[in-house]
């Protein structure tokens, strides 16, 4: 439904780590190979679905998670606050000289506090970066992570330890285990500061979930312009093409298909990606297209001589 294929490679990613004549390229051996790109194409809205059904043997859906958290403290509805992918793609376009009829959304000489800690939220403190911001701080709900493994994070399981991206050698505070209470306005609707918090988490002796409690008198404000909520996707987007399908939709709110078969409750609706496996990375959608390519395959011709991908090693991850 964009203007240009790519999806979070062309749009989410800042070119400073992935320029996008990479996208383009990938796109053009595509075309070349046959395949054909329809943009504006927001399907249930401009797109037909049933002419999609009626003209197709089988369907992929592969729309990735779009819908962000968000974070409903008072204050949400000041000028100043933005998801972050707003503020991504708007960056994406300008670099690219592609137009766009939002409005600007600056970090230039303004104090940034960036709400997440993963890599959307690192994208953001590059892209604050390079726009000039007077000062750039990114949060982070969860206790600082250890820099080298445990005991608790045994090889081959994934090492969740301490990540220091090129965005944060740039320069950004990084504060863990603080939590945002309110965004604080002027007289005139703008952002200018946050309420905020630290946080002391506490492991329970039964091993039940972890929980944490506001530590007293740490209670403050910090100078804030631009906030840039950075804080995960929920699920894909539900209404239009979803609801209008009549697809089945897991406990948190994706499609609903197995790994084995990637089929929908629908027998010719396919699904792949973050639709399907919740907000993951690059390298797991390319895996989830592949193998799902191959259960459509097997679908149409009853047989697939696809390769079968081996992913046993990526259980833990």
């Amino acid at each position: 439904r964009d203007d240009s294929p790519g999806g979070l490679l062309r749009y989410g990613i800042p070119d400073f780590k992935l320029e996008k004549w990479i996208v383009e390229r990938r796109i053009a051996l595509m075309e070349e190979e046959g395949v054909v790109f329809k943009c504006n194409a927001n399907v249930g809205v401009n797109t037909s679905i049933n002419d999609l059904l009626r003209e197709s043997h089988a369907v992929v859906l592969a729309g990735g998670s779009t819908i962000p958290r968000n974070l409903n403290i008072p204050g949400r509805e000041l000028k100043g606050i933005h998801f972050a992918m707003d503020f991504l793609k708007q960056q994406n376009k300008r670099v690219s000289e592609i137009p766009f009829e939002e409005e600007d959304i600056f970090a230039t000489a303004k104090n940034v506090v960036v709400i997440g800690g993963g890599d959307t939220g690192s994208d953001c403190v590059g892209t604050s970066n390079r726009q000039g911001a007077s000062s750039v701080t990114q949060f982070e709900l969860m206790p600082k992570p250890p820099e080298n493994r445990t005991g608790l994070m045994p090889w081959p399981t994934y090492p969740m330890t301490l990540k220091t991206t090129s965005s944060h050698e740039e320069g950004a505070q990084r504060h863990w285990a603080i939590s945002t209470k309110a965004f604080i306005g002027d007289e005139n609707g703008n952002l200018k500061a946050l309420n905020v918090v630290d946080l002391e988490w506490k492991t329970p002796a039964n091993g039940g979930p972890a929980g944490f409690e506001e530590r007293p008198g740490s209670e403050r404000e910090i100078p804030c312009e631009l906030a840039l909520l950075a804080m995960g996707f929920v699920h894909p987007q539900h209404e239009g093409l979803l609801k209008q399908l009549d697809i089945d939709l897991d406990e948190r709110g994706n499609i609903k298909a197995t790994e084995q078969s990637y089929q929908t409750n629908i027998q010719k609706i396919f699904t792949a990606g973050d639709m399907r496996r919740g907000q993951s990375l690059v390298v797991w959608a390319i895996s989830e297209g592949r193998e799902c390519a191959r259960k459509v395959d097997e679908y149409l011709m009853g047989t697939s001589v696809l390769e079968c991908k081996d992913r046993s090693y990526l259980i833990n991850m």
